[in-house]
């Protein structure tokens, strides 16, 4: 028997009614799994979509439940796509362990060129994606926010009176932002006299205002109504104690308001909402707390057209907009620094570091973390803008990460790195460098970063290495991108080093504050960073008065502590 089930019951539906897998969420099957109900036998097989949403905890009860019955379970998902709300990144952590099946072909955007750029955004190349959409005027600033959000509905409606079969959705990142969408998009409506009279109902939220007409989304799963949270459909009758409903599926739905009042208008909904769900349209207001994850999942929502909105007080240019959506935010596993190897390898403290060094002594490339850079105004240019042969891209990734590979593997061994093996990185990172500028430089940093990707894009799964190279040539022209790793870099190995020194560990602690000493350095060749940084000096642990060079102070704040860590010593 084939069972289905997803974290949320939106989702589990689209499943449903997808592949025709039975399908019900993951909290619903444990219900009944603890009451000793439906329990998954050696003949079953488990179908978990969007997997990457769930957490470390859930993921290991069900896996567990699995195993002891001697099911099967099979998780389909994106780790690109949002992040579980709970702790750990489960699904991402066994795929980079155990691998497994991925499907490249876009099937949900109609034109090619779209179908290309939901690959972008799959990829981390959010900046391509965006630039897509913008030759085409799908990306619209405004002023303001408010601004924005005015364009953004006026659009709205013009498409939908355009369109009125069409199936369309407003989606942005706040609830906050999401209720001002959904009060906007119902004056509208009432301006066009599309809407009866209000009715006030006291919903879980608060009050909300309902009319006949008005676009409803249920927000709690509910059996016996046959509704999902995050169901849309539109209201036929209101009254202060009933509301009939026809969902968009074509069924119709009455309910006493008293017993089921989980509501709120659907005219807009979170990024969140929208995982798993299809439209015609899609109209986005992007706002500061996005990132690579909500832009990846509100960009490709739609078969036919998408609009995106943001305001100049968010972003000042394209550019920044571009900067704030392609952040990664991807959750951490514990096993991600486990065994001890790992852990140092993701701060740079063994072959790693050999791999970057070796890089960085090809002629034709910079001596530091900040090579490449190029001003900002510039960035989207500096991104690469045809598809050069892709493939080309991905055997070059893959020659450099056996080679990298390679060395690794006499790292590990304690055994000296041979001259052949330091040839043929060189020799790798010349041949990427020749069809993506620079590309060596940012290979060689996510490696570090993320040692598995090595071993990966090795073994020929070098998706997730060419979207790291990505992200790093957009952290490596964006002073601000830069800025934020650098404070995040700069607090866990300086929260490391105090470990180290902590247990006793001199010489790994020495290690570290060599490392961070250069960074401070480094700061002396990225006057932009530096200047953006003068204003975060308590995150980066500076709580005396600045001078003139950040750089002097930062590393004398580091002898300052190594001084004091000494004296309590003795």
């Amino acid at each position: 028997t084939v069972r289905g089930a997803a974290l949320s019951g939106i989702a589990a539906e689209g499943l449903e009614h997808g592949s025709g897998i039975a399908s019900r969420t993951i909290a619903s099957l444990e219900h009944q799994w603890g009451q000793g109900r439906e329990l998954l036998t050696s003949h079953d097989v488990l179908v978990i979509d969007e997997a990457g949403m769930v957490g470390t905890r859930q993921m290991e009860r069900v896996l567990s439940h699995a195993a002891d019955a001697g099911a099967k379970v099979v998780l389909v998902g994106d780790p690109q796509q949002l992040q579980a709300i709970e702790a750990g990144a489960a699904f991402r952590a066994i795929h980079e362990r155990h691998g497994g099946v991925e499907i490249s072909e876009v099937r949900r955007q109609h034109d090619s060129w779209q179908q290309e750029a939901t690959r972008h955004l799959a990829t981390g190349r959010t900046g391509l994606a965006i630039r897509a959409y913008g030759e085409r005027d799908m990306v619209h600033a405004a002023e303001t926010r408010e601004a924005a959000r005015g364009e953004l509905i006026e659009r709205w409606d013009r498409d939908r009176q355009a369109s009125p079969g069409d199936m369309r959705i407003i989606l942005t990142h706040t609830n906050n932002e999401v209720r001002e969408l959904n009060e906007a998009a119902r004056e509208r409506l009432r301006a066009n006299g599309e809407l009866g009279s209000d009715v006030t109902i006291r919903a879980e939220r608060g009050e909300r205002q309902f009319a006949s007409g008005d676009r409803i989304m249920f927000l709690r799963n509910e059996r016996g109504l046959g509704v999902k949270n995050g169901t849309l459909g539109t209201v036929e009758q209101v009254t202060p104690q009933h509301m009939a409903v026809r969902t968009d599926d074509g069924r119709n739905v009455v309910f006493d308001t008293k017993d089921y009042a989980h509501l709120d208008h659907g005219y807009a909904a979170t990024i969140h909402k929208a995982q798993g769900m299809t439209v015609d349209r899609a109209h986005v207001l992007a706002t500061p707390g996005m990132d690579s994850h909500g832009a990846y999942v509100a960009m490709s929502r739609h078969r036919d057209g998408l609009a995106l909105h943001y305001g100049r007080d968010d972003f000042a240019d394209q550019s920044k907009l571009v900067g704030t959506l392609s952040r990664e935010r991807g959750k951490d596993m514990a096993s991600d620094y486990k065994p001890e190897q790992q852990f140092a390898e993701r701060r740079g403290i063994t072959f790693r570091e050999r791999i970057l060094e070796i890089a960085r002594q090809l002629p034709e490339r910079a001596k530091s973390i900040f090579a490449g850079f190029r001003p900002l105004a510039n960035r989207l240019e500096a991104l690469p803008t045809e598809q050069v042969g892709l493939s080309d891209q991905r055997r070059a990734v893959e020659r450099y990460a056996r080679a990298a590979a390679d060395i690794g593997q006499m790292c590990e061994q304690g055994l000296p790195i041979l001259p052949h093996q330091r040839d043929a990185l060189e020799k790798a990172g010349k041949a990427l460098d020749a069809i993506r500028p620079h590309g060596t430089a940012d290979l060689a940093s996510a490696l570090q970063r993320q040692p598995s990707l090595a071993r990966d894009a090795a073994d020929g799964r070098s998706q997730g290495a060419i979207r790291a190279m990505q992200l790093e040539a957009e952290i490596r022209v964006d002073p601000a991108q830069r800025a934020d790793r650098f404070v995040s870099d700069w607090q866990r190995i300086g929260q490391a080093r105090q470990a180290m020194q902590r247990d006793g560990d001199s010489k790994g602690a020495q290690r570290l504050t060599n490392r961070m000493t250069d960074m401070a350095k480094g700061l002396e060749r990225d006057a932009q960073v530096e200047s953006l940084l003068r204003s975060r000096t308590r995150e980066l642990g500076i709580k005396t008065e600045l001078g003139r060079d950040l750089a002097r102070d930062l590393a004398a704040s580091i002898s300052m502590e190594r001084s004091r860590s000494i004296g309590m010593g003795l």
